[in-house]
């Protein structure tokens, strides 16, 4: 099988040739590979970072997962202006004014020399003001799947490939908000009307983008948003995340192109969720304590009829500063645990760090190969 047959196999619930490999190291561990500054990559889109995960899935011969694809969306009313606050061999700060037809909003970007960029000023500062430009920008009058299509067929059997729609909620509004969770959690006692047409505008968005998503034949859509339960609650994702999970996955599986939540932290409860009132195909990365509260043994007893799972190997302990044995060791445990009938994807938890040594990519790979042959 090729990677993206073996994936989407394993995805949909299939019995591959042998358990797909594909540990997340979406972003730090492939702009390490190619030498050169991080702040090429965030600020300068130089290289794009899907082109340097292609790089790395060759490197390390992994099974890939390409979710930086799918259609780009553009709203003719805003603008936007960038301008260097500063610029040095170690950081480069940047900040963004967006120009909608409601007034202005501005972010500031911290862009490091080894490590991902940092929000050091976000959007919404003041909420009964800037809310309103906010829902500007999220209007579209243009779809461009360009883009998508030339990734695709540089992609080609590489791994399988498609868009990030997250679902709304403290997950995803965190990062627009000063002052983050704080923020949001006093807006939710002293302010809710403010969140639920927050809601309701994002929840627009998301159902506005799928059609277009859908239209472009991905193999996969992935959903949810990191922290989406450890970042809220349980009722809270019910709330604001749930009703959006459930259309993406309805609406996917009616076209018959598969779906993954990627939710790390706890997500033991949000698996459950899935898997009795969604149309989801595929969880991850399904976390250990105490980075997340889920077992893949008891995972795939309670819900490996109903999701492909996707996980689990501990991305601290294990891949980065466990040796080659103990990874070994870990994946063989993980493929024991959840591998047998298919429906299960060899990874880790939450992105690995930058400092990964090669070795250890490389245990895991072997073992998948190796040890996690069906036949």
């Amino acid at each position: 099988m090729t990677p993206r047959e073996r994936m989407m196999t394993a995805m949909g619930h299939g019995l591959p040739d042998r358990v797909p490999v594909c540990p997340d190291f979406s972003y730090m561990i492939p702009c390490r590979l190619t030498g050169k500054p991080f702040m090429r990559f965030y600020a300068e889109n130089d290289p794009p970072l899907w082109r340097t995960y292609l790089d790395a899935v060759r490197y390390y011969g992994t099974d890939g997962w390409f979710w930086y694809a799918g259609p780009a969306f553009r709203t003719s009313a805003v603008t936007e202006d960038t301008r260097w606050l500063e610029q040095n061999d170690e950081r480069w700060i940047q900040e963004k004014i967006i120009h909608t037809p409601q007034g202005d909003l501005s972010e500031v970007l911290l862009c490091a020399r080894g490590n991902p960029p940092a929000l050091i000023e976000k959007l919404i500062k003041n909420p009964q003001e800037d809310l309103p430009k906010l829902y500007a920008l999220w209007q579209f009058d243009s779809v461009d799947t360009s883009e998508f299509e030339r990734q695709r067929a540089e992609i080609g059997e590489a791994g399988i490939v498609g868009p990030c729609l997250c679902t709304p909620g403290f997950h995803m509004w965190d990062t627009m908000f000063e002052g983050g969770v704080a923020t949001l959690s006093y807006l939710l006692m002293d302010a809710p009307q403010l969140l639920d047409a927050l809601y309701e505008q994002h929840l627009q968005r998301v159902l506005s983008e799928l059609p277009h998503h859908l239209a472009c034949r991905p193999d996969m859509i992935l959903t949810g948003g990191s922290g989406s339960i450890t970042m809220a609650s349980p009722t809270l994702w019910r709330k604001f995340g749930l009703p959006a999970l459930r259309e993406i996955t309805r609406q996917a599986k009616a076209h018959g192109i598969l779906t993954m939540v990627h939710s790390c932290g706890k997500e033991q409860y949000l698996a459950e969720v899935c898997a009795n009132e969604t149309d989801l195909d595929c969880v991850n990365p399904l976390e250990i304590p105490p980075m997340g509260d889920c077992h893949l043994r008891d995972l795939k007893a309670r819900f490996g009829d109903k999701l492909c799972l996707m996980g689990n190997l501990h991305t601290t302990d294990v891949m980065l500063r466990g040796s080659i044995a103990e990874v070994k060791a870990a994946a063989r445990q993980a493929i024991d645990d959840a591998a047998a009938g298919g429906g299960f994807i060899l990874s880790t938890g939450d992105q690995c760090g930058r400092d990964t040594p090669d070795e250890n990519i490389f245990a895991l790979v072997e073992v998948a190969e190796e040890y996690g042959r069906y036949s």
